[in-house]
Parts: C-alpha cells; sequence; structure tokens
C-alpha cells in the first residue's frame, strides 16, 4: 500500500472557558478500549506519535463511590498531558457527581462521554449506543456534565448512527450535544446493530461535519494513515477517532501524524522491531500491574503483534503463556526475527469483527423515546466496559 500525502490540517482545540484548552496535533484521538487502552498501552502509543489517547471508559458511578479498581484505572503516567478519561454513565445525576469529582479532584484535562458502546453489559441497562435513543435523557446527562465541568474542562460525546438501521439518532443527539456545549462530537459509522462487522459509513460522519458548527471526528475502519487521510477528504471532519487499527501497532500513531503533517510515510517494522515492541509493551504493563500480572495481562496482545508472520504454532502458545518478563524475552528471541513486515495485513480489520446482531435494550425501550426515567440498576459498580 502506498500512503498518500495528507491534506492540511489543522490542530484541534476544545475547551477552554475558564480552564485551559485542550489542544490536540494531530487531530487524532485513541479511541477507549476495554482492556487495552490502559496507562500502559496509551505511553507505549505516545512513543510512537503525539494524539489525545482516551482511557478505558469508566463507569461514573464505580468512580464516585471509589473502588480501587476503578481509580487504578484513571492512573496516568506523570508526563502524560492532556489526561482523558471516557466516562458511562446513564443517571445525569451520578454523571454530573463523577464530573465534578474529576474537576475538583484534578483528575483529568478533558471527560468524553461514552454513547458508542455497543455490548449487551451496556445496552441492556439503556447505556452506551443505547442511550440517545431517549433523547431527552440523553440531552439532561451531557447538559448535566457539561454544566457539572462548569468551563474547567472539555466535555466531548463519542457516539454511534443510533440503535439499528430503523432507529437513527445521530443527527437528534449530535445537535442536542452542540447545544449543550460539548467541544467537538465523535461519530463511529456503525450503528449498535452492527456491532464490528461489514464496512463503515462514512457518510453520515459527512453530514454531521455540515450541519454543525464544533468539531466532528470521524471513526471507523481507519486501518492505515491513509484511510484517516481519505476520511478527512471525503467528509470534512476535523480529525480522526481510530481503536481496533492500532492494535498490535502501536506505530500507526507515528505514520498518522506523518499523514496529518503531509508526509509520506509508512511503517513497515521488521520481526525485529515487532519484537521490541511487545517486550516494551510488556514492559510498561509489568511497570504498572506488577511483572506477573502485568505479562499476564499482556497475553491478549500476542496475536495481534504477531499476525502475518510466520510463527509456530507452538512457538505462538508459549507466547501467548508467557508469566514473566525474562520468559516473554527469552521466546521473543526464538522468532526468525529476520522477516520483513507482512504487507498482506496492510488495510485488513484487526479485533473484533463480529457482525450484525440484536441490540439487547431495556423492556420497552424503543416504544417512549421522550421518556427521562433511568432505567432500573441502569449504573454498572465497576468499570471497563
Amino acid at each position: 500500500m502506498t500512503p498518500v500525502a495528507a491534506p492540511v490540517t489543522a490542530p484541534l482545540r476544545i475547551g477552554g472557558g475558564t480552564g485551559r484548552p485542550v489542544v490536540v496535533d494531530p487531530p487524532v484521538v485513541l479511541a477507549p478500549l476495554a482492556g487495552i487502552t490502559n496507562v500502559a498501552f496509551r505511553r507505549l502509543c505516545r512513543e510512537y506519535g503525539a494524539g489525545l489517547y482516551i482511557s478505558e471508559m469508566i463507569t461514573s458511578r464505580a468512580l464516585v463511590e471509589r473502588n480501587p479498581k476503578t481509580l487504578r484505572m484513571v492512573s496516568f503516567a506523570a508526563d502524560e498531558t492532556p489526561r482523558s478519561i471516557q466516562l458511562y454513565g446513564v443517571d445525569p445525576e451520578i454523571v454530573a457527581r463523577a464530573v465534578r469529582m474529576i474537576v475538583a479532584e484534578d483528575l483529568a484535562d478533558h471527560v468524553d462521554l461514552n454513547f458508542g458502546c455497543p455490548v449487551p453489559k451496556v445496552t441492556r441497562r439503556g447505556g452506551g449506543s443505547a442511550l440517545p435513543w431517549r433523547i431527552n435523557l440523553f440531552s439532561d446527562l451531557v447538559t448535566a456534565a457539561v454544566r457539572a465541568a462548569d468551563g474547567q474542562l472539555p466535555v466531548t460525546v463519542k457516539m454511534r448512527l443510533g440503535v439499528d438501521a430503523d432507529h437513527l439518532t445521530y443527527r437528534e443527539a449530535a445537535l442536542r450535544a452542540q447545544d449543550a456545549g460539548v467541544g467537538y462530537v465523535a461519530l463511529h459509522g456503525r450503528t449498535a446493530a452492527d456491532f464490528y462487522g461489514g464496512q463503515a459509513d462514512w457518510e453520515p460522519i459527512a453530514e454531521l461535519a455540515a450541519l454543525l458548527d464544533i468539531p466532528v471526528l470521524g471513526n471507523g475502519d481507519i486501518w492505515e494513515a491513509a484511510d484517516a487521510v481519505r476520511m478527512v477528504e471525503q467528509t470534512g471532519c476535523a480529525g480522526v477517532v481510530v481503536g481496533r487499527g492500532c492494535l498490535g501497532r502501536p506505530w500507526l500513531f507515528g505514520d498518522l501524524a506523518a499523514a496529518f503533517a503531509g508526509r509520506r510515510e509508512l511503517t513497515l517494522p521488521g520481526l525485529d522491531q515487532v519484537a521490541a515492541a511487545m517486550y516494551r509493551h510488556a514492559e510498561l504493563l509489568a511497570d504498572w500491574l506488577g511483572e506477573e500480572r502485568g505479562v499476564t495481562d499482556f497475553r491478549k496482545h500476542v496475536a495481534w503483534y504477531l499476525k502475518g508472520f510466520s510463527v509456530g504454532s507452538e512457538l505462538r502458545r508459549a507466547l501467548a503463556l508467557a508469566s514473566g518478563l525474562a520468559e516473554l524475552a527469552e521466546l521473543l528471541g526464538q522468532l526468525d526475527q529476520s522477516q520483513p513486515f507482512p504487507a498482506e495485513v496492510l488495510g485488513r480489520p484487526r479485533g473484533r469483527t463480529s457482525g450484525a446482531r440484536k441490540v439487547a435494550l431495556p423492556e420497552g425501550w424503543l416504544a417512549d423515546r421522550e421518556s427521562r426515567a433511568v432505567p432500573f440498576g441502569a449504573e454498572l459498580a465497576d468499570s471497563g466496559g
């Protein structure tokens, strides 16, 4: 794949008010990924390129109740700036309490609100990509969060097209979010029913970019830097949100920085460089969680890093069972590190690819769009999706 030169793009500037604005240059955002975008992975990605690196999804209730696991998840590296937290919630009052806590205790510089998660655990409680259907509840929640921030930090929104093709919400929800005072709207070009299958529809991103006065960011099927450039050219969006495309490929953020600066670069690391990145990732996780837990947590990344490379099944299995840094280093040393990057995997989906499914929703959820009622048990007691 030949990279293409990017159009000139301005840095993304959000917020201001009485607090400091957040400037994102290049206008690239790491999407929150449950179990992935922890402090270690964010640091690894930042070593390759600049951008806005958002935390894993943090549940508002768990934060205000000071759940120990959740408090650990909102930790940031000493040099990490801007610090960004994504909040999940359904009850406007609890979300507002979480935002006030973030402001009062200086936990972050930016809050993103989750209206994009399609997983049943979230949607069956009326949260994530299900919530904008109840448009008044959505509006109440976003307004409460912005007011709780009180101009001290910017609040943004990430959403999907809607529940399914018959229940689209993105136009009205985006306008309501703009009226509430959010800094930008990020739109994933899939419905909740699409889950992660098929091809993302970028036309609604272009529609919102023309409709709104605030920045619109595009999300969906950005596998290479060239895809990000094409999205900006086709939709007029102000920046991009990258999720699955960076799994096992943190160097993608270097390619994105180059593309938005107009340079024709494409990183194709050989297996020796990939092995070094793998060890660095595990090392950062070990620093954060302790060696055994950190290396154990790293196991899920092995297949993504090695996608397309020729690696025997026994060695792959051993790498996916490593429990210490020395063991991991010894196993990585057994790889044929002379292999070049497998060009055939460029532009191909990574991570979840499961397709259309029925969306789990609270009983009667679609019958009353105007309701402001918060479903019983809507607020999750733990974080992480």
